[in-house]
């Protein structure tokens, strides 16, 4: 798991980059546009979009398909918000869920061994426009001689996305989004959950898509060195596989949602 996000905090590192240059430019040229002719705030605000679609896909020369998906992907926002049925909650309590899987690793001599672990989800904050959630593992249990440690998710979901929060401080951003008015724009390539459609895109070494199956959704991303990572949410229950590997086989886990108990 540390290889894995190793590899993805730096591609990530290497995209925010790119992302502050593109803003830099963006604002340089809004401010030109407004010394020829004043703009009103939502004049402005479509401007900037609209250019930011452009270097994009100027920068990045793509398929038709992805030119789609980077133009709709762009922003979260919405006129209002209803439940999305792949992450929802009535209110702020924490709901916990059972997980069993199987992890493997260069220090597991027996090649794949059971774990389980307690998937705890909590709506974190509630907007006009959506909510935030927070997806935590606890009480991992295996028999590998060191225990393994999942990072908590952050996300941030509309009526018909689902992405993963990704800075540097996300408590900080939290706080931040949760005061919006309108839904943040996020990157494209953070998106792990849709209502409709697919997504199918490429940066660099990674592809990824993501697609409904029947009352599912299945987010996969693969490395061409072997890493890979695998999202599952299902209507009206929420997420029901968390797995990921780095190449090789050299460390990995799958997890995933364990029937409820009988009463």
């Amino acid at each position: 798991e540390f290889l894995i996000r190793r590899d993805v905090a730096n591609f990530l590192e290497l995209r925010r980059l790119l992302r502050a240059d593109r803003l830099r430019r963006n604002d340089q040229a809004i401010k030109q546009a407004q010394k020829r002719e004043p703009f009103h705030q939502d004049q402005t605000e479509k401007f900037s979009r609209a250019l930011s679609s452009h270097r994009h896909l100027r920068l990045c020369p793509v398929s038709a398909h992805r030119v789609g998906i980077a133009t709709i992907s762009i922003l979260l926002a919405v006129s209002a918000y209803s439940a999305n049925p792949f992450l929802d909650a009535p209110d702020d309590k924490p709901v916990s869920a059972r997980f069993r899987g199987t992890e493997w690793g260069d220090n597991i001599d027996e090649g794949e061994i059971a774990l389980t672990a307690r998937a705890i989800t909590t709506r974190i904050a509630k907007t006009p426009w959506g909510a935030i959630f927070k997806i935590e593992f606890t009480d991992l249990k295996s028999r590998a001689p060191q225990q393994r440690k999942i990072a908590s998710d952050y996300f941030v979901v509309t009526d018909d996305r689902i992405v993963l929060l990704n800075e540097q401080n996300n408590n900080a951003a939290v706080k931040k989004i949760s005061a919006m008015e309108k839904a943040p724009r996020l990157e494209e390539g953070d998106v792990r959950g849709i209502n409709s459609g697919k997504l199918d895109s490429e940066e660099g070494p990674w592809t990824t898509t993501i697609e409904l199956k029947g009352d599912e959704c299945i987010y996969q991303a693969s490395h061409n060195s072997g890493h890979f990572a695998k999202v599952i949410w299902k209507k009206g229950v929420g997420l029901i596989e968390y797995s990921m590997g780095s190449g090789a086989r050299a460390d990995g886990f799958r997890l995933k949602r364990s029937p409820p108990k009988k009463p």
